[in-house]
């Protein structure tokens, strides 16, 4: 069953942080449901050119957008650390450790393109 609470979102704050600060985006990291791990990003200076990033299949949609695309094969990765996943589709049987989520912006602030 799929588990997040405050000290491992504690543990992997610092790795994802410097990330978001290397490739100047301003996020803020949360936890959803003692089950998802969740990266609002705010602003920053990547043209994600989206409203959403799908966490498995962000190599294909950023294929083009090389900003994007080395911003997300760290971040999502370094959400990761310490993950596991031990399901089974064929039995629809599903035990990771826990989900993530990465979200640009919000219903009511949405994502700011900055200059850098």
């Amino acid at each position: 069953m799929a588990y997040m609470n405050q000290e491992k979102k504690k543990e992997l704050a610092p790795l994802i942080k410097s990330i978001c600060k290397k490739h100047e985006i301003k996020a803020t990291i949360g936890v959803r449901n003692y089950s998802t791990l969740v990266l609002n990003i705010k602003s920053g200076s990547i043209d994600f050119d989206a409203d959403r990033v799908n966490e498995y299949w962000y190599h294909e949609h950023f294929a083009k957008n090389e900003k994007a695309l080395a911003f997300l094969s760290e971040v999502i990765p370094a959400m990761n650390v310490g993950n596991f996943d031990k399901s089974d589709i064929m039995t629809d049987y599903f035990h990771v450790g826990w989900y993530i989520d990465v979200k640009l912006g919000r219903y009511d602030k949405p994502y700011v393109l900055t200059e850098s």
